[in-house]
């Protein structure tokens, strides 16, 4: 009895002893996870403190660039971007692109540093890989060439250059920049320089003319999205512009092949027979007094050629003015030598009340009475509105497709002939490579190929796009609706309802046929249309004209769209310098070419 009591104790003992044991290493792990949690993380930041170019002008326009970019890393990196924008848009909606070569990255002694090299966006990314970037200080060294970095005008040339780019998210300490013109350029430079954000005019840089050299350095630092952007006028006369045969020897370079077009024709044929073409609509086009039901302005004039043009986007304004959503006031502002013309846009129905609409008109709605806003000019609107017009384009598409009218969208259809002029060429790439045969012996033949070939390729990729037998019905009564607007006459008219005129402008908008739409009610229309003002009101006593009612219309589409489409984005315009050789004050940080900016990884 007494041993078995005597081991129950020793047992007892042992257990406590174990007890203890586990709560004292549980407070042990639990102090020393609040030490590390505790425990700061190391900062991690980087930025530029100097930011150098040293720049060759040819005399051909070409550029040689050196960059120069010393950068601070605190906390571990492994190297940086840099990225340089190469599409501009050019005169007359055109693109223009700078050539640019990389010639080298290097560490600043010479040392060459790995980098990759990609394009996307409009821009050429350098991904420049920096060893031992851990608490550092680095240089980072990159030299290209531009073939087509200045810029020529009737009564001057410019060399425009956006040194840092204003796309940084760190600031820049210093940036300077020397540029070295002909030296027969001596004595007809004029140099100036912009500093600050995108779009800023601030001059906070020196910037001077020594002979056939520029040189340009900041007084301040740059904050982060800041920039410096150097402009040079040069005489004429300096430069040996390229002409139209270089040009077009870069452009076509060497590439088609002898059999170019056959393939061409076999794919896109290929393509268009199992995927493009428009089934058998069973019926003709034959006059319709009404548009198709269900189908908006924009999306019937959509249909016309499967493309969003922007009268169907102006289109929409007139269509949610007649419903009574909105009222148009035409105002004539007075200046002190020439009168401007704005438009007021009310808004006359509640935000509740727009659930009815279709995706791209509330998107319409939104992007121009923003916030709690109910009367907007449509000047205000300029370099704003333009985020909302992809979006509104999307949403014509998206309801087109919902509304079972294609069977292959165009967006689909695009991608189809993209992939078809980029994997022909692959193939022709192939067989040159494995020396399967010499597609490079004549050139002119060369040329003749490439030309069939992108020939045969718009001709299928234009109709590459497929509807279905109700979306090819719903096209047929579109075209006869326009043939009726076309071709309606004063008597038929006369039995019409008398808001037909205005209730189907907006499809006249869209269509293209708002002059004969107009002309065909003159004189039968006598009401001026409630939803639009016009300056100083309508005389009484003077009949409504359509016709002139028409042609204020189709100028308002006009001034719209010059405004939706405003986007506040580099150009290939000139800078500002005057003709005469004048400094006018123009430019701002960000413009001309070059610039971009870059991030650290």
């Amino acid at each position: 009895m007494i041993g078995r009591t005597g081991c129950a104790k020793t047992l007892l003992a042992t257990s406590g002893k174990g007890g203890r044991l586990r709560l004292y290493r549980a407070a042990v792990g639990l102090l020393a996870s609040i030490v590390v949690l505790a425990t700061p993380v190391p900062a991690k930041s980087w930025r530029i403190t100097d930011f150098n170019d040293n720049i060759t002008v040819n005399v051909d326009g070409s550029a040689v660039i050196t960059e120069r970019i010393s950068l601070v890393f605190e906390g571990e990196w492994h190297g940086i971007h840099r990225t340089i924008p190469i599409e501009y848009p050019g005169p007359n909606g055109t693109n223009y692109q700078l050539f640019i070569s990389i010639s080298g990255v290097t560490d600043g002694n010479g040392g060459k540093l790995k980098y990759d090299s990609s394009t996307s966006g409009g821009s050429r990314d350098l991904k420049i890989y920096i060893p031992d970037a851990a608490d550092a200080t680095r240089t980072v060294e990159i030299t290209y060439r531009v073939r087509d970095a200045a810029r020529f005008f009737n009564d001057y040339d410019e060399f425009y250059w956006n040194v840092t780019g204003n796309d940084w998210p760190v600031p820049i300490d210093h940036a300077a920049a020397m540029v070295h013109f002909p030296g027969t350029a001596a004595g007809s430079l004029r140099a100036q320089a912009f500093t600050g954000a995108y779009g800023s005019a601030g001059h906070d840089a020196r910037a001077t003319v020594d002979g056939a050299d520029a040189q340009f350095e900041t007084n301040s630092p740059l904050s982060m999205r800041g920039g410096m952007t150097i402009d040079v006028f040069i005489l004429k006369g300096i430069f040996k512009q390229p002409g139209a045969l270089t040009k077009l020897v870069w452009f076509m370079g060497g590439n088609p092949v002898v059999f170019l077009p056959l393939v061409t024709l076999a794919v896109m044929f290929t393509l268009w027979w199992y995927k493009g073409r428009d089934p058998d609509p069973g019926e003709s086009v034959a006059p319709m007094y009404a548009p198709p039901a269900g189908i908006s302005p924009a999306e019937a004039g959509t249909l016309l050629d499967d493309t969003i043009h922007p009268r169907d986007i102006t289109s929409t304004i007139v269509d949610l003015a007649v419903r009574g959503f909105i009222k148009i006031e035409e105002k004539m502002d007075k200046g002190l030598v020439f009168n401007q013309k704005d438009y007021v846009l009310h808004l006359l129905q509640k935000r509740q009340d727009w659930r009815d609409l279709a995706p791209h008109e509330r998107v319409m709605l939104e992007n121009i009475f923003v916030g709690d806003a109910t009367e907007v000019r449509l000047s205000n609107l300029k370099n704003r509105f333009y985020t909302a017009v992809p979006v509104i384009r999307e949403d014509i598409m998206s309801a087109l497709k919902s509304k079972g009218i294609y069977m292959l969208d165009p967006e689909s259809a695009n991608g189809y002939s993209i992939g078809a002029a980029f994997g022909i060429p692959m193939i022709f790439a192939a067989l040159q490579f494995f020396h399967v045969a010499d597609f490079l012996s004549s050139v002119p033949l060369l040329i003749g190929c490439v030309l069939i070939s992108a020939l045969i390729w718009w001709l299928f990729a234009r109709v590459m796009t497929a509807k279905t037998t109700q979306g090819a019905r719903t096209q047929v009564a579109v075209l006869g609706f326009q043939e009726f607007m076309n071709r309606v006459d004063a008597d038929r008219l006369k039995i019409m309802p008398p808001d037909t005129f205005e209730k189907f402008l907006p499809y006249a908008m869209a269509l293209g046929v708002e002059h004969h739409w107009a002309q065909a009610f003159a004189g039968i229309v006598k009401d001026p249309p409630s939803w639009y003002a016009a300056p100083g009101g309508y005389v009484p006593g003077m009949a409504f004209n359509p016709i002139l009612f028409s042609s204020a219309m189709h100028g308002m589409a006009t001034d719209m769209h010059q405004t939706f489409v405003s986007a506040p984005r580099a150009s290939s315009s000139g800078s500002g310098w005057s003709g005469g050789g004048g400094f006018s004050g123009g430019g701002f940080s960000g413009g001309g070419f070059g610039g971009g900016g870059g991030s650290a990884f």
